[in-house]
């Protein structure tokens, strides 16, 4: 198995859009957008009910993210058949604690398998988990209550058991083909 994008055949050249961060970032060492509106005035309803992801602006798009560090966690690709398997492994830029990129303005300079997500890739990528909430507004399920958009708490990803926190380890120190012996069951969320 091979970690997924890279030493692939096949892997499409990077493209200066998807490697440009979203404006202004709020993943990370950085701290969310304050000025995200948590209403559509027109509807009185949550951006996120009113709006496709291509409507967001880059602060509700970036708002999006619950911050449970899934989508950081390694993956690795059976080259013959394709199957994608989890491992417990975050890049090594996750801050677990935090469940935040720790460079986020850069991660695409120091970490070139990190994904810029945009809605197209939303609708693309089969591994993003099902709690996402890019997911879960994409498919039209609203967030879920542990989400901080709708719980006005950034701890409630944790409380909930959604996030990496309490499982996830560093990808530093281990060799690539030591990643096998972390790989996990995907995860049995009811989203």
């Amino acid at each position: 198995m091979a970690k997924m994008g890279q030493d692939r055949r096949n892997r499409p050249p990077a493209k200066d859009a998807d490697l440009a961060p979203l404006s202004p970032p709020a993943r990370g060492g950085v701290k969310r957008a304050a000025t995200v509106p948590p209403a559509d005035a027109a509807e009185g309803k949550p951006f996120w009910e009113t709006k496709t992801l291509e409507a967001m602006t880059a602060a509700e798009w970036e708002a999006l993210c619950d911050g449970c560090g899934r989508c950081c966690l390694n993956k690795l690709e059976d080259e013959d058949t394709g199957e994608i398997v989890l491992t417990r492994l975050a890049c090594a830029l996750l801050d677990i604690g935090q469940c935040r990129c720790s460079d986020y303005p850069n991660r695409f300079a120091k970490m070139p398998d990190c994904i810029n997500l945009t809605p197209e890739k939303v609708r693309s990528l089969a591994w993003l988990p099902a709690t996402c909430g890019y997911r879960r507004v994409k498919e039209g399920r609203g967030l879920a209550w542990w989400h901080p958009l709708v719980s006005g708490d950034p701890e409630t990803v944790h409380q909930a058991g959604i996030s990496v926190r309490s499982f996830a380890r560093s990808e530093k120190g281990v060799k690539e083909h030591n990643f096998v012996r972390y790989i996990i069951l995907d995860f049995d969320d009811d989203a």
